[in-house]
């Protein structure tokens, strides 16, 4: 018997619509999974957009007050996309009012942010579940599965890239994304959570590490209303980006691999370059998000000029049979978050996490705060998780 599962979600920008969406889609996809979302409530404090929301999507009720949320009796689950200065907070009353959360990454400013709400969590007992939705990538949890394997050897370095233009343009408006005390951190958080968490998720835990970080744009423009995505501003009046534009940092893991991670949002020429290469002692796994149904593997016992196949990944490797019947059928962004809301409500169901939680956020707030301190310091430092 199927169970409706009440939901809300807090904050409708672009990742509020993402979530909205993947929930209409589960049944689609998993129809054997017992607990169909209902949307009860959307809260958004920009007039207007709740009720365009409720309108499109068929929410019940419209809020301008996320508090109300946690208040409401029908609300089982709530999907967390507000800016990450409001993540502890909503993080935490939502737990603490008995409600399981998908909330986004990073999960607040700084790793005592990301505990905070992984200890409202446990202590209430609700499931809690992370948009590190790279992860559920197919061809990503094959890689992962090949590296566990031994097939390419002991792993020996890894290198993972994040490169956008996103923040590229010089009138690209002063939203909060820039701010210290709205955003925390700037490209740390929005894509370098994402690398260290997807270096992790392959290799394991990063022992320590060494980060340098640059501001390429130093001011921008403050936008005159409300904002969703990456807004640009002409012609305002400019205010200083308080965080950082790119980072590039060493890591050592505690398996004894070297690493690099580089992340930058001004990237021109760079549209969503995501990816990782991992080298092990026989062979090599190569991965690219613009091509996310593919994977570069190079496995045998020639070592040297031993040549890389592009593997097609199918049916057989992660969520991809509940999207396409064979290989080479494509799967896109929208599909991995589709994979984290079945993952976040079969942790409901069941009781037990599946997918990234809220220790999988702290892990990667607490390379985040290492970076931080190492970029100021100029020293190697070990990564406090």
């Amino acid at each position: 018997m199927v169970e409706s599962l009440g939901v809300a979600v807090i904050g409708f920008g672009w990742m509020g619509r993402v979530h909205t969406q993947a929930y209409a889609r589960l049944p689609h996809h998993y129809p054997r999974l017992p607990l169909r979302p209902r949307l009860v409530t959307v809260a958004e404090d920009v007039p207007g957009r709740a009720e365009e929301a409720a309108a499109q999507f068929g929410f019940a009720d419209t809020t301008r007050d996320w508090r109300a949320v946690a208040a409401d009796p029908r609300v089982r689950a709530v999907s967390i996309t507000a800016p990450n200065f409001l993540h502890r907070e909503i993080g935490v009353a939502m737990a603490e009012a008995g409600k399981h959360i998908w909330i986004e990454k990073p999960v607040g400013l700084t790793v005592a942010d990301a505990q905070a709400v992984a200890d409202a969590v446990a202590k209430a007992g609700v499931q809690g579940a992370v948009g590190f939705n790279y992860r559920n990538a197919p061809a990503v949890e094959a890689a992962r599965d090949l590296i566990a394997s031994g097939e390419i050897g002991t792993v020996t370095h890894v290198r993972v890239r994040l490169f956008s233009d996103y923040a590229a343009h010089p009138e690209g408006a002063l939203t909060w994304r820039y701010e210290k005390e709205r955003g925390g951190s700037g490209v740390l958080g929005d894509l370098a959570s994402h690398g260290a968490d997807l270096a992790r998720h392959l290799l394991g835990d990063i022992a320590s590490l060494t980060a340098d970080t640059a501001v390429f744009i130093p001011e921008r423009a403050r936008p005159t209303g409300a904002t969703a995505g990456h807004t640009r501003a002409a012609g305002g009046e400019l205010g200083p980006v308080e965080n950082e534009d790119y980072v590039n940092c060493l890591l050592r893991f505690a398996s004894g691999a070297r690493g690099v991670l580089e992340a930058c949002r001004v990237s021109v020429g760079e549209q969503n370059n995501y990816g990782f290469e991992v080298h092990g002692t026989k062979g090599a796994v190569f991965w690219d998000f613009r091509r996310m149904n593919e994977l570069g593997v190079s496995r045998g016992t020639t070592y040297q000029d031993q040549p890389v196949s592009t593997v097609y990944v199918g049916p057989g490797a992660g969520e991809f049979g509940a999207f396409q019947p064979g290989a080479a059928n494509a799967m896109g962004y929208d599909d991995l978050k589709v994979i984290e809301a079945y993952r976040f409500l079969r942790s409901v169901a069941e009781g037990t996490p599946h997918g990234a939680t809220l220790q999988d956020a702290v892990h990667s707030a607490a390379a985040l705060d290492a970076m931080v301190r190492s970029a100021q310091s100029g020293a190697w430092v070990t990564v406090d998780a």
